[in-house]
């Protein structure tokens, strides 16, 4: 079993910066790729970024490329999301998910593990 407890959302104006972390308890998080994903108000959870088991591979929702960075510290059990130049549509609850396998995935139905999110917002 494995618990998931994200922080680091908040309010901040559109250009801005936001780091969320996720801190995983359980033996197998070194072994298990990551995700984040987000919900709007009256939307569907979409993907937003995902990292494999070591790290050094990574996957983004095109809109977030080059604004987000999604990274990871197995001795802290901790996976993070680096999020600059953050845009008003960019408001969402931000959901952090773990897989049982070491690959990567952008798909919502190849996670296991969900933490209980935490709301980013970004003014105009």
């Amino acid at each position: 079993q494995v618990q998931l407890v994200e922080s680091g959302g908040g309010l901040v104006q559109a250009g801005g910066s936001l780091r969320l972390s996720c801190a995983a308890s359980g033996r197998t998080f070194s072994s298990s790729a990551m995700g984040w994903f987000r919900q709007a108000p009256g939307k569907e959870r979409e993907f937003v970024a995902t990292i494999n088991w070591s790290g050094d591979s990574t996957y983004y929702k095109d809109s977030v490329k080059g604004r987000f960075t999604i990274s990871r510290d197995n001795a802290k059990n901790t996976v993070y999301l680096q999020m600059n130049s953050l845009k008003p549509e960019d408001t969402a609850v931000y959901y952090c998910a773990a897989r049982r396998g070491p690959t990567y995935s952008a798909s919502y139905s190849g996670y296991d593990y969900w933490g209980q999110g935490t709301q980013v917002t970004v003014s105009s």
